[in-house]
Order: structure tokens, then sequence, then C-alpha cells
């Protein structure tokens, strides 16, 4: 057996985030949905739509390794995805409901930028130029989402999941 080497890493970890990618597409609107403030539907479409364009950077990202786009099953964002659905079921009708999507969304966002981070520091390796800039656009749309949710959190779903412990 061959040894393997960084670059069978990087596509590794590249067909990871790209299935958790197209996971996350497919949750982003039902979160929209479950979310009770217009300020959280809103935050969860966007970032649906940041999620396309996310999708279409990695696909230039395989075509410059030269490689085919597609997914390897992540079982991390699987299960990050599943404890939301856990949340929005549970919690539904409640005044914690956005709360809780929030900090599922935040979840789901640092895996992100964990994952983007690390094929962007590798690609800087290999020598992938064009990819890198990719990856860091990537990198970069996310950790502004996270820090949307965090102010989304702090100015409204936190205090009122607050109220209700008061009330």
């Amino acid at each position: 057996m061959a040894e393997k080497t960084l670059d069978d890493l990087f596509l590794d970890t590249l067909k990871d985030i790209y299935f958790a990618e197209k996971q996350i597409l497919k949750a982003l609107p039902k979160m929209a949905r479950a979310a009770q403030s217009e300020e959280g539907k809103a935050a969860f479409l966007k970032h649906r739509d940041e999620t396309d364009g996310q999708i279409e950077r990695l696909q230039q990202v395989f075509d410059i390794v030269g490689k085919a786009a597609r997914g390897k099953t992540c079982e991390a964002i699987q299960a990050i995805i599943a404890e939301g659905e856990e949340i929005m079921e549970e919690y539904k009708g409640s005044i914690a409901l956005d709360a809780g999507l929030i900090s599922s969304a935040q979840s789901v966002e640092h895996y992100e930028i964990a994952r983007y981070g690390t094929l962007k520091s590798w690609a800087e390796q290999l020598g992938h130029a064009e990819a890198v800039a990719l990856l860091d656009a990537n990198l970069q749309e996310e950790i502004a989402t996270d820090e949307i949710l965090t102010q989304l959190s702090e100015a409204s779903a936190n205090p009122k999941a607050a109220e209700s412990r008061i009330a």
C-alpha cells in the first residue's frame, strides 16, 4: 500500500468540506423556517446564498488540483446538523429556540472555520496559490458569519431566553 501524502490528506479534507457544505445548504432553509426572529431567518437565508458561492469555489479548487468535485461522507457535520434538528424539534415554539438555533449554527461555523484554515495552510504548502485565495474567501465568509451570529445571539436570542427564566 502506497504511503499517504499531504496531497492525499488535502484531497480527502477537500472532499469532506465539499460534502459538509452540501449538507449545510440543505439544512439552512429548515433553520430559517424554524427561526422565530426575522433577523435569524434573514441570517440563515443569507448564509444559504453564501454557501452556494462557497460550493462553487470548492469546485474551482477541485479543478485546480485536477480532481473531480465529489464529496466524502463527513460524520462530524452530520452529527452537528442532527443536533440542530433535535433543538428545532425539542424547542419548537419556545422562547429559547432562536438561541439554540444560533448555537447550532455556530457549531457548524466553527467546524467550517477549522477546515478552511487547515485547507488554506496545506494549499500554501503544496503550492496551490489559486486554491489558497479561494479557500481564504470561504474562510473569511465563515468568520464573518460567526461574528454575525454572535452579535445576533447577544442582541436578541440569548436575552429573550434569559427573560423566560426571570419571569
